[in-house]
């Protein structure tokens, strides 16, 4: 892997975006990949884990040969086997046993490897049960235990139980889990509370940050960095309890900053961008820039319809898996071409109110812990990043937060990463009131929040409705008094849950919210997840809350 690499393109200094969306050129999407003559540098040093070994590392052609030649329907199935042998041994078995006539790719890996279990069970969805009942029937279904580890395996073991999403996601991810926990904390499962929150510290403590999942092949990458909510939801008053992890605070905070203090503005360095006015924002990114393990199929395809180098398109596929929106028009340049993807160019609004989050929770468990000069060194910290999404993420003229693409110094479009900076409480009152007519005007459905205005096919955007983004609304709307439109949300979203759970008896991972019907979400690189772990968690916590005004 390369770690310095220069990575500039050219882009047209005329490129007009309308509104809240974009115009595109089409002689401009011919150029779209293009390189400069001359471009500039971009610090992008930053390595793996030493240990973070992934199935690809270690089948080497094994692994290539098994993902183009499709053997399982998923491409997520191969990297989630175990070994039945040494990894070097199945290597050197497959190189001397390839060369046989009649090798058979589909029996050797079955004969080598152990198939991932699926998360099935023998619960079965009683109709006649509540939502709510249905959904705490459901924690034990997704639950994990500490078990003893398949030796090579890509499944980091955890200390302690955690609850998976479901279906193909049988491993705890980072930014769904959270979501999950608020069911969890509604239901009173503080055990559960506790457990998941010491897992993830735990994996700060042993990788530096809190990887995208618990397989080594997610190592490379984070999520949207929301560990400090979720030590919040062991104390009402959101400091007792969280004192104790305020060191894997720290310790995630420089993960996310790391390289910073050597940055010239107009630079950027893994997760960090040098503004021109000398102020720090981050963006996604991930260590790696070869097709992820998990997708190495879809990406190598994707890869090959654009004329950008492939590995700069691996690069921008996997960081846009790091935003948890994988994938959505915001990181596209052309919105019905992923293989316009450029996410490292983006400034995410969602992903720096996260980060002023952090600043702050260190800032206030410094405080309670007496610390008081390192208290106001954070809010320093915190200020001056409220201050850099305002100037290059608030878009005055249209009264909303934008993605900002720092290369071609641009506002991205509006989606409803745009609640964000509500929801953790950095907008004014006058940004606020502003988001909420934009909110209503052009993502409300009479089935929640649109996750933008976009209909590019991709899962994260038109007509996909998704429960995080509902919750965040709506908490963020009545954090300012928006209490109608946030009631408005919240009805909406539960009349869309409630609706599809009387036809199918399940919870799903995302819904079509454009009609006035019950129905699935689509788009995306995998079929429709049941389970799910975070439309659980929401949907349990907004029925608490605003259950009692649906009808039936």
């Amino acid at each position: 892997m390369n770690t310095i690499r220069q990575q500039r393109q050219a882009f047209d200094e005329h490129e007009a975006h309308a509104d809240l969306g974009y115009q595109y050129d089409p002689h401009e999407l011919i150029r779209d990949d293009m390189q400069d003559s001359e471009p500039e540098p971009e610090l992008i040093e930053g390595l793996p884990a030493p240990d973070a070994l992934t199935p690809a590392d270690r089948y080497l052609e094994l692994f290539e040969h098994v993902q183009m030649a499709r053997i399982f329907e998923d491409s997520k199935t191969f990297p989630d086997c175990a070994p039945k042998y040494d990894p070097l041994d199945i290597l050197m078995r497959y190189r001397r046993r390839k060369r046989s006539a009649d090798f058979d790719l589909g029996q050797f890996v079955h004969e080598h490897f152990y198939l991932p279990v699926v998360n099935e069970s023998f619960y079965v969805s009683d109709p006649d049960k509540t939502i709510t009942e249905h959904i705490d029937d459901l924690w034990p279904v997704l639950t994990k235990m500490p078990q003893q580890h398949l030796p090579h395996s890509s499944l980091l073991p955890l200390p302690k139980p955690y609850v998976v999403p479901g279906g193909r996601f049988g491993e705890t991810y980072y930014w769904d889990s959270y979501f999950s926990m608020l069911g969890l904390a509604d239901a009173g499962r503080d055990d559960l509370l506790r457990h998941m929150a010491d897992n993830f510290a735990w994996l700060i403590d042993n990788y530096g940050h809190v990887p995208n999942g618990n397989r080594t092949y997610y190592l490379s990458r984070s999520q949207p960095p929301v560990f400090a909510l979720m030590v919040e939801l062991f104390e009402e008053d959101g400091i007792r309890g969280a004192k104790r992890y305020l060191d894997q605070l720290m310790k995630e905070y420089q993960f996310w900053m790391d390289g910073a203090g050597e940055l010239m503005p107009h630079q950027a360095y893994r997760h960090v961008v040098r503004m021109p006015d000398g102020s720090l924002l981050n963006r996604y990114w991930d260590d790696r820039d070869t097709p992820r393990d998990e997708s190495w199929m879809e990406d190598v395809e994707t890869a090959s319809k654009s004329s950008r180098p492939a590995n700069e398109v691996y690069r921008d596929l996997r960081a846009g898996a790091a935003s948890g929106w994988d994938y959505s028009s915001r990181w596209l340049r052309d919105p019905q071409r992923l293989a316009s993807i450029r996410t490292t160019q983006f400034i995410p609004v969602d992903l720096n109110a996260f980060l002023y989050k952090l600043e702050l929770m260190i800032s206030t468990l410094s405080h309670a812990k007496g610390e008081e000069l390192t208290a106001l060194a954070w809010q320093k910290k915190a200020d001056a990043r409220q201050q850099a999404i305002n100037r290059y993420l608030w878009d005055d003229t249209a009264g909303v937060y934008r993605d900002y693409n720092w290369r071609d110094e641009r506002f991205g479009a509006f989606t409803a990463a745009a609640v964000v900076p509500l929801f953790l409480g950095l907008a004014s009152a006058e940004q606020a009131h502003l988001q909420a007519i934009a909110l209503r005007q052009l993502l409300l459905t009479q089935g929640g929040l649109f996750t933008s205005m976009v209909d590019s096919g991709e899962q994260w955007d038109k007509p996909n409705g998704w429960a995080p983004l509902q919750w965040m609304a709506v908490v963020g709307l009545n954090h300012y008094g928006e209490e109608t439109l946030a009631k408005e949300i919240a009805l909406n979203w539960l009349t869309t849950v409630k609706n599809f759970y009387k036809i199918h008896h399940k919870l799903v991972e995302k819904y079509d919210i454009s009609g006035d019907r019950a129905r699935p979400g689509g788009g995306g690189e995998y079929p429709l997840q049941d389970g799910f772990g975070w439309t659980n968690g929401v949907t349990r916590r907004l029925l608490t809350m605003y259950g009692h005004l649906l009808v039936d």
